[in-house]
């Protein structure tokens, strides 16, 4: 473990994020590329070398505030991101996990969406397809402006046979995961918070007809209001703990105690499908739990190599085999 220490604003998660972005092509915080590149510069260069599977492992991403610049692989241009995948796999535990409990359905679907593109690269591409799809059949639904031609109704019927293919193929691999899933995270929220009771299930009302018939009986109410109403884009996954909505009855250690538990869960099914562990990126996550919870943390991180920042002291058991400090965006 790498343990990376310095106050509020040193850096710390910025380097964590360049990590990830080497594995994802993307922030772990949900931020653009602008937002990624230092104010008044014209680019940003990520450069990660390392080894895998006992191979030399060389990753360089050069990132403009327009949008993705070059990206190369041992020297060699990327030319789809979808060819990373797999390259280099990362968890990642931060603070903002709690909206994975606490906020809305979003969140939770990009939850599982990222765990399967983990477990494997088409699993990215058959999202992309169904995102696609979903595109240009709201915007067909937007231009008929509630009336049904005859080719509105032609054109619709395409778009609903593609629509049930890609997000039947997305529910079904969600659903899937989700069912792998659940009995990891009933042992990760025991470990992490001393007690049982926690439990999850993927919500998707149109599976248990199909979801052609679901599109069909919702057609007067989409061409009213000019968007898709049923899909893998309005599934959920529903988290309980003692039987109740974790959002709304759970208490706040009970929420992040799950928050955790999911990320670890998602480790542990990756690990096990992949034969390797991803590497663990680790946010100041223990600054927002209490000691007994920090403790039950420690004792629950999966082996494998880890980089873990804190803006205080190490919990008890944190043994890192190397810490450094970092102070305005430099290691000290």
């Amino acid at each position: 473990m790498l343990a990376i220490v310095g106050d509020n604003g040193a850096g710390k998660t910025n380097l964590l994020e360049a990590i990830g972005y080497l594995a994802t092509l993307a922030s772990f915080r949900g931020m653009g590329s602008d937002a990624l590149v230092r104010s008044g510069a014209a680019q940003a260069v990520v450069r990660g070398q390392g080894e895998r599977q006992g191979r030399a492992l060389l990753i360089e991403a050069e990132i403009r505030p327009s949008g993705r610049g070059r990206v190369t692989v041992n020297r060699q241009p990327l030319r789809r991101t979808a060819d990373l995948a797999g390259t280099l796999r990362v968890s990642v535990f931060s603070p903002d996990d709690l909206e994975l409990v606490k906020a809305g359905p979003p969140g939770r679907r990009r939850y599982l969406d990222e765990g399967l593109e983990s477990l494997h690269p088409r699993h990215a591409a058959a999202r992309r397809d169904f995102d696609r799809v979903l595109r240009q059949r709201n915007a067909l639904l937007q231009q008929a402006a509630g009336h049904l031609t005859d080719d509105v109704a032609t054109t619709l019927e395409v778009w609903d046979a593609r629509l049930v293919e890609t997000g039947e193929a997305l529910g079904n691999a969600r659903a899937d995961l989700a069912a792998r899933l659940e009995p990891a995270v009933a042992k990760a929220y025991a470990s992490v918070a001393e007690a049982g009771g926690a439990t999850l299930a993927y919500e998707a009302p149109w599976r248990a007809g199909g979801l052609a018939p679901a599109l069909q009986h919702a057609r007067r109410d989409e061409l009213r209001r000019g968007v898709s109403l049923v899909g893998p884009h309005r599934d959920d996954l529903v988290l309980t703990v003692n039987g109740m909505p974790a959002r709304t009855h759970a208490s706040q250690g009970e929420q992040r105690s799950l928050a955790l538990a999911l990320r670890l869960a998602t480790h542990a099914v990756v690990s096990e499908e992949v034969g390797e562990p991803p590497l663990l990126l680790l946010d100041d996550v223990f600054s927002e739990l209490d000691p007994a919870r920090s403790a039950a943390l420690v004792r629950s991180l999966p082996s494998g190599q880890a980089v873990l920042t804190t803006a205080g002291h190490l919990p008890a058991g944190v043994e890192p085999e190397r810490t450094v400090t970092l102070s305005h965006g430099q290691v000290a």
